[in-house]
């Protein structure tokens, strides 16, 4: 998509990709720790340290699948430059409420999905 809509697309295919492998990377730090806890390298309360990989992961994931950054949509910015499309500043305050919705509604289900990933690990943890 090389077109800004407003609170549906305001990333080109660059900046997809930079959400995407971020929240790979940080899901895979979240693996990490969950593997040092595992291997009893460090106490199991590190778990506590994989909650903002694990938020940073979703956050990631999610933006690149919804094609939209939340951190542009809370500021009313929009980069498809990768994708042949323009950069720059929403001015309508229709499209600025909606691409702050749509900010809060990836952050919230980055939130859920967090919450939804971390309680049956930190179960499994306990179990152990």
């Amino acid at each position: 998509m090389a077109e800004y809509q407003p609170g549906v697309c305001n990333i080109g295919r660059v900046e997809r990709r930079r959400r995407r492998f971020a929240g790979i990377g940080s899901f895979a730090a979240a693996v990490a720790v969950v593997v040092a806890v595992a291997l009893d390298t460090v106490p199991t309360t590190a778990l506590w340290a994989t909650v903002p990989f694990v938020f940073g992961g979703w956050i990631g994931v999610l933006q690149d699948y919804f094609r939209f950054c939340a951190a542009f949509g809370a500021l009313a910015r929009y980069d498809l430059t990768g994708s042949g499309g323009g950069r720059g500043s929403a001015a309508e305050a229709e499209a600025v409420r909606a691409d702050r919705r749509k900010a809060l509604k990836i952050v919230l289900l980055a939130a859920v999905a967090t919450a939804a990933t971390a309680i049956p690990l930190f179960v499994f943890a306990r179990m152990v």
